[in-house]
């Protein structure tokens, strides 16, 4: 039983961690958008990260420019993990 929650403690971790790295990469790659990644990289981040970022950036006002959907998305996720981690039984 111990494993068990040792594996869904760590799955909730690297999923934040990937997901914040993702959403990273993304934003790196809106301010260089001639960089391109290989293997198809780049359309898989966007992929990752659209479903999270696109309800965000339209239930925003517009800013003027400026997108701070990732700022939010990052926030949220670090938010949800923590809750998620502290809702585990302290026994796992």
């Amino acid at each position: 039983m111990a494993f068990l929650g040792l594996f869904i403690e760590a799955f909730i971790t690297v999923l934040a961690q990937a997901l914040t790295l993702a959403i990273f990469v993304r934003v790196l790659l809106s301010w260089v958008p001639t960089l391109r990644l290989p293997f198809g990289l780049g359309e898989f981040v966007w992929s990752v990260t659209e479903p999270i970022l696109g309800p965000i950036r339209r239930s925003l006002p517009f800013m003027g420019g400026f997108d701070l959907s990732p700022l939010i998305a990052l926030l949220a996720i670090q938010v949800v993990s923590s809750i998620l981690l502290r809702l585990l039984p302290p026994a796992w």
